[in-house]
């Protein structure tokens, strides 16, 4: 999936309610979308990502919508072929569904609660959304894909004795599942059940072959001898 770090009003208002980075959750879902018939597509413009936009409501945009922009990737990890085939065709089956503007304020409402009540209160003072199961919000969208699965993403943990004789002070940690509407984009990178996927080391990262600026003689590491992931870490830089 992919965390975007968003530049428009919207996104900054996200930003300040949920204290992080993040602004807006999709879901790639590879070449699971037939191509569009009456539409031509380059090899980036393919609609291979799923989102929940404030104005298209449920759609499917290529890669190239997220250009210039700071993203992450977050991948989960241990999940079937049948349960990722699962996650994908939850998100797919909700395309054409409206934004839930609701959500957003319900959201302001759980977040910074007025008069200030306990966390296990929050829950019953609140409607989850429209309540509209042809509505959704960009995070809850994703969460609930995952969730069909059974995945976690933060789930309620709570403890109870586990009632061995042979163990009397064991305990068991017992998961609950969180409404999809009560989840913001930062829940999913500061999730421990997905893996963060930076594609600049993963491609391999050699630090000897940045050129610095106060040390010209490092850009001859940059040459022909240089792999292409260090070449084109060093024309980042340089850019930078």
């Amino acid at each position: 999936m992919l965390l975007v770090e968003g530049d428009t009003r919207f996104s900054v208002g996200i930003k300040y309610l949920t204290q992080s980075t993040w602004s807006h959750a999709a879901l790639y879902v590879g070449d699971a979308l037939a191509r569009r018939p009456d539409r031509a597509f380059s090899e980036l413009d393919q609609p291979c990502v799923v989102e929940a936009d404030v104005v298209d409501g449920v759609r499917a945009v290529g890669l190239d919508s997220f250009a210039g922009l700071h993203v992450r990737i977050c991948r989960p990890v241990g999940l079937t072929p049948a349960e990722v085939q699962e996650v994908v065709a939850h998100v797919i089956a909700r395309l054409g569904h409206r934004y839930d503007l609701k959500n957003i304020v319900d959201l302001v409402r759980w977040l910074v609660p007025t008069p200030p009540v306990p966390v296990r209160w929050r829950r019953r003072l609140i409607s989850l959304g429209s309540g509209d199961p042809t509505r959704a919000i960009c995070s809850g969208l994703v969460a609930g894909a995952f969730q069909a699965v059974r995945y976690p993403v933060l789930p309620v943990m709570t403890q109870r004795p586990r009632g061995d004789p042979m163990c009397p002070g064991c305990v068991d940690e017992i998961l609950h599942v969180r409404h999809h509407s009560l989840f913001v984009p930062r829940d999913f990178d500061v999730s421990p059940y997905f893996e963060v996927i930076k594609p600049t080391l993963a491609c391999g990262f050699d630090h000897h072959a940045l050129a610095w600026a106060d040390r010209p003689e490092s850009r001859a590491l940059a040459g022909p001898g240089a792999s292409d992931a260090a070449r084109s870490t060093v024309t980042k830089e340089t850019a930078e």
